[in-house]
């Protein structure tokens, strides 16, 4: 069986498969080199990383990483086993996040073919959530989907969820009051305005409630203020480390959870104002038993929701270093 980084059409199968990632602020932060039609190299696109509220590039990471778990399925699906090097070579290329080879393998798992399926259907849903439960089966599922990745899933109970929600809208008011982070938000997020020409894509409603559960990426008084649930179910990804190769992995195991919950028609959105003012402070989480907090998600049922605009696959090539490298597999 041919290498699916061997022919133009292959690999732009790749292209669109990594491309359908979530990332920060959509601003999608990868690129897609293959090598010689033999391994393909996942490279960070530094002109797409956020200077201001992401300066030790965990942001960048994640995406990156829920990139790359699509760029698997894609391999998967296609009749061959994804072989994974992670920051093969940090010291000397800072952009090369991963190297992906193949090997000969039987055909993709039946779960592999609809998480894959479900690229294209999963949406980041900013709309209010109805009060209907996620049933404890689906949350075990997707507390299985992290762990797969080397990841834990935490889902919050109604208590823990209302203190985490003041925390977010505490960070959310003091998010509001920096310049040179609203200014950044308004750049990636306006209509008009993103840097890359994209439309807008992440301005839902205005929020009646306080704390909001959702981010205000716009001004409130042009968006129409609604309620949303009124006790929304938390749950935050966390690992054991705090550094790059962390961060990758988090981004894997988000996709696939993500997934995941489109399969069983449960909606995701995002909480991560405390973890934005973390990151611009250039703290990390201390030790805990649970592990270091990566994603703050809400989960629910929401209405259906447009996708979001995506770059050109042609956009997504990259330029592959001089050389491949070895490393040691994941």
């Amino acid at each position: 069986m041919h290498s699916p980084f061997a022919t133009e059409r292959a690999f732009h199968r790749l292209l669109t498969a990594a491309g359908q990632a979530p990332s920060v602020l959509n601003t999608q932060p990868w690129r897609l080199a293959a090598v010689r039609g033999e391994f393909a190299e996942l490279l960070a696109d530094p002109d797409r990383r956020l200077r201001v509220s992401d300066p030790r590039g965990r942001s960048l990471h994640v995406s990156c990483g829920a990139a790359l778990f699509n760029l698997r399925l894609a391999v998967r699906t296609a009749g061959h086993r994804p072989l994974i090097w992670l920051l093969p070579n940090t010291a000397e290329e800072p952009q090369l996040l991963a190297a992906v080879r193949v090997s000969p393998s039987g055909p993709a798992s039946g779960r592999a073919r609809e998480l894959y399926d479900h690229i294209g259907l999963r949406r980041t849903n900013r709309e209010p959530f109805g009060e209907r439960p996620v049933p404890p089966h689906v949350l075990a599922d997707l507390r299985h989907a992290a762990a797969c990745e080397g990841a834990r899933l935490v889902t919050l109970e109604r208590h823990a969820a209302a203190d985490l929600l003041e925390h977010i809208a505490v960070a959310d008011d003091e998010l509001g009051k920096d310049g040179d982070y609203q200014a950044e938000l308004r750049a990636w997020t306006m209509s008009g305005n993103r840097r890359d020409g994209l439309p807008s894509y992440v301005r839902g409603p205005g929020c009646a409630d306080d704390p909001a559960p959702v981010r205000d990426f716009g001004t409130r008084g042009e968006r129409r203020a609604v309620r949303f649930e009124s006790s929304p179910r938390l749950a935050v990804l966390t690992t054991s480390g705090d550094g790059p190769a962390d961060w990758l992995r988090a981004g894997q195991a988000l996709q696939r959870l993500l997934l995941t919950a489109t399969v069983h028609g449960v909606s995701a959105s995002f909480l991560n104002q405390p973890l934005d003012l973390r990151d611009m402070r250039r703290r990390s989480d201390p030790h805990h038993r649970r592990g270091h907090i990566q994603m703050i998600i809400r989960l629910g049922y929401g209405p259906a929701v447009p996708r979001a605009p995506r770059r050109p696959a042609a956009e997504l090539r990259g330029t592959p270093p001089a050389r491949p490298r070895e490393g040691c597999a994941v």
